[in-house]
């Protein structure tokens, strides 16, 4: 594991010591804290370091997001299996270039986009499936905040793959691309709308499609709720309000996979509307572990992992091409 902030202790850690394929052999970090949570593990002042001297067969990378490029290389060329938490890399061409060098080297390189596994994603996917709101034509995802003054962390500095877009971006465009595949074209503002602001704090997207628009949408000055999904069809809508509820349990420190794991209360479900009803939909469980369980069948078996690089590749594509929309004021296409 390369890095112990935030990303590794609440959204990797537990599933991997979840996982009985895979055991915890090393961590590279300069926190105290980690040789007390964990003191028989070996440790290393940095990612290079572990990648270099450990005996670790897959690297998961958790480190700032323009670190993610030159660890992921270096462990590839070492080979070994990589795991790289979003976004994948900062610029496409990284991308390109870690997919080939994956090819070559006959190494699983995957990417960890584990909203796919939020229970409101996955009951939009079940809509979908059933077809119970016809032909979609209209889609919204948000990722709003009440965040009006700026903090002082890396992921809002003015550096490669800092802001919002590059932070929150991922989640809501992999879901896109799941549910719709790749757009024609891409029209964005992204913004720095917070007094003392370095980086991006808000965008928005939208995603042209011959029979539907997408929006794609995060601000940080929402107090009041907003939803998280509104899908829009010829037979009716779909509004869901709040976040899938694995985050909160993991940041108070529940152990995931109890019977009541990703479980929204009754009072957070969406709600169908079609012109003869309207009624609550309950929210399908949500499940993180699956990633890992279905990333450690695929080290396993060599199969292709849960979030390929080629899909990563493509949201990259989209967050480069929506700051070039913003830059130049016009819709621009994107090219298969």
């Amino acid at each position: 594991m390369i890095g112990y902030g935030l990303s590794a202790r609440i959204f990797h850690l537990p599933f991997i010591h979840n996982q009985p394929e895979l055991r915890l052999v090393a961590i590279s970090s300069g926190q105290e804290q980690l040789r007390q949570d964990y003191p028989r593990l070996q440790h290393y002042s940095d990612g290079s370091e572990l990648i270099a001297r450990s005996d670790a067969e897959l690297v998961v990378i958790t480190s700032p997001n323009h670190s993610h490029y030159p660890l992921a290389r270096q462990a590839l060329l070492a080979g070994k299996d990589v795991l790289v938490e979003k976004p994948f890399v900062v610029t496409a061409e990284e991308g390109e270039e870690l997919l080939a060098l994956a090819a070559r080297q006959q190494r699983l390189l995957a990417i960890y986009h584990n909203r796919r596994f939020d229970g409101d994603f996955l009951t939009l996917q079940q809509l979908l499936r059933d077809g119970r709101l016809g032909e979609i034509r209209h889609f919204e995802s948000h990722f709003d905040r009440f965040r009006p003054i700026p903090r002082a962390r890396w992921r809002e500095q003015a550096v490669p793959g800092g802001g919002i877009l590059y932070d929150l971006g991922p989640h809501l465009i992999d879901q896109a691309l799941v549910l719709f595949g790749p757009p024609e074209a891409v029209t964005a503002r992204c913004r720095r709308l917070r007094d003392g602001a370095e980086a991006t704090d808000y965008f928005h997207l939208q995603l042209h499609y011959p029979d539907k628009e997408v929006v794609l949408h995060s601000s940080p000055f929402c107090a009041a709720p907003t939803p998280r999904f509104v899908l829009q069809g010829t037979l009716g809508s779909y509004h869901k309000y709040g976040l899938d509820p694995q985050e909160d349990a993991l940041r108070a420190g529940t152990t995931p996979g109890g019977p009541d794991w990703g479980l929204e209360p009754e009072s957070r479900h969406g709600h169908l509307y079609t012109e003869r009803e309207t009624r609550t939909l309950p929210t399908l469980a949500g499940n993180y572990q699956l990633f890992y369980r279905h990333l450690a069948q695929a080290l396993q078996k060599r199969l292709p992992p849960p979030v390929t690089p080629a899909d990563a590749l493509l949201g990259i594509r989209l967050i480069e091409l929506a700051y070039r929309s913003h830059e130049q004021g016009r819709t621009l296409e994107v090219r298969r």
